[in-house]
């Protein structure tokens, strides 16, 4: 089973990030039914985790195969081989590459539409829904248009508008200033970047991503990026889509077709989020968007440590939450 070179470097790039087979097939330079066909028998072997997403098969070094020491002992050759070949180093462009995609989507010029409330805006409110009355400062989070803003704006004393496209920046500072909101900073960059981070300072009391992480190369990476700009005791919440299979959904620049509630959990517990919970958003709230027709859900997540100003009984709260996420999380799954 490890004597083939093809599996071994497959192996290694697998363990190194979760890759579709046509990438794969990129980096080693191979067919794709060739690289199905190796991924087929390492699968089989236990070696390999494979996820589907619409027409896409994803690969993944599981977890528990990586603690063998055989397993280990053939990684250690497949690295050295894709470190030969220069594939191992390629993995980076062809995460880049996915991002590509959205960066050009949504600098393109549009009609602007910002006269008017967006239709989705029902959803907005249920997104906020789950954790007011904090009202000190929230972040928006690839603000895009700033359809988000309609509802924060009212319901924060400040609110950062975040995002890295120019081009959604101008359209989000003409929704605000036709709303005359006097409570918005914009933050032109990166999640990460320090323009954004000076600007959120000690942290936000809660920090919102609407329709942001089918968006991104790597979600789990974001869901933590979002956790970072959120003070102790603070709320992330993202608004995304249930796992579908329109695949006409990658024409609007989708690179994940959505997420099991399950998903969005395990991204929550790795960014350190307490109490993580999904629920489902009524279909009569997604509006009359392209992605209407799509299952939306609601991800919370109360960012590890005590809160300023917390007592005794905001401990215990935060304690009942945790106590209530597989409850919750049954009931989402089950809508």
């Amino acid at each position: 089973m490890l004597s083939e070179p093809i599996r071994l470097r497959l192996l290694a790039l697998a363990a190194e990030e979760e890759l579709a087979v046509g990438e794969l097939a990129e980096l080693l330079g191979e067919s794709q039914p060739n690289i199905s066909r190796h991924a087929a028998a390492l699968k089989q072997a236990g070696l390999l985790a494979m996820r589907k997403q619409g027409t896409r098969a994803l690969l993944q070094l599981r977890t528990e195969a990586g603690r063998d020491p055989v397993v280990l002992d053939a990684l250690k050759s497949g690295v050295a081989l894709c470190e030969a070949d220069g594939s191992r180093a390629r993995v980076a462009d062809v995460v880049r590459a996915r991002d590509s995609l959205a960066r050009e989507f949504f600098a393109r010029p549009a009609e602007s539409s910002v006269a008017r409330p967006p239709p989705e805006l029902g959803a907005y409110i249920r997104m906020l829904a789950p954790i007011l009355p904090r009202a000190g400062v929230a972040v928006d989070a690839g603000t895009g248009d700033g359809g988000l803003l309609d509802v924060l704006c009212p319901a924060y004393d400040r609110v950062i508008a975040v995002d890295r496209s120019d081009a959604q920046l101008a359209r989000a500072r003409e929704r605000v200033a036709l709303r005359q909101f006097d409570n918005v900073t914009f933050a032109h960059g990166e999640l990460t970047s320090p323009e954004v981070t000076a600007v959120v300072g000690d942290g936000a009391d809660a920090v919102f991503a609407a329709r942001l992480l089918h968006h991104a190369a790597r979600p789990a990476l974001v869901v933590a990026q979002l956790a970072d700009l959120c003070r102790a005791g603070g709320s992330v919440v993202v608004l995304d889509y249930v796992q579908h299979d329109d695949e006409a959904m990658r024409d609007q620049a989708d690179l994940w077709l959505g997420f099991r509630a399950s998903e969005l959990e395990a991204f929550a517990d790795r960014a350190g989020l307490l109490g993580a919970r999904v629920e489902p958003v009524p279909p009569v709230l997604n509006g009359k968007g392209p992605d209407a027709h799509l299952a939306w859900q609601v991800l919370v997540g109360v960012k590890a440590g005590p809160a300023r100003g917390d007592t005794d009984d905001s401990t215990a709260s935060t304690e009942l939450v945790r106590g209530s996420a597989t409850k919750r999380r049954k009931a989402a799954d089950h809508g």
